[in-house]
């Protein structure tokens, strides 16, 4: 799920970013074109019913590929996306546009 907040000025966007963890992964992070794939960058914290969470302030007027990493390892979509795009290893990205 994708949550947009924009700034009065409407340059920035505070994104925050959801996932349902139905697999009950330990630990998730977001990696994307914002953060050059990082799995560090931008870790998710754990809701109580189990979902990842983080928000991140991010340039208005584009879109970011972006993927969810689940326990370092395992590369997921967001199911709410607002596109999916072709990416290098033959899978799919999740794409947010703000």
């Amino acid at each position: 799920m994708l949550k947009k907040n924009y700034t009065k000025t409407k340059q920035k966007c505070r994104v925050t970013f959801k996932y349902p963890n139905e697999e009950q992964a330990e630990s998730a992070v977001v990696a994307g074109d914002f953060n050059d794939w990082s799995l560090e960058a931008n870790p998710m914290r754990r809701l109580k019913d189990g979902s990842f969470s983080a928000t991140i302030s991010l340039e208005a007027g584009r879109s970011y590929g972006f993927r969810y990493v689940l326990d370092g390892n395992v590369w997921v979509n967001d199911p709410e996306a607002d596109a999916y795009v072709d990416n290098e290893y033959g899978e799919k990205n999740s794409v947010v546009t703000v």
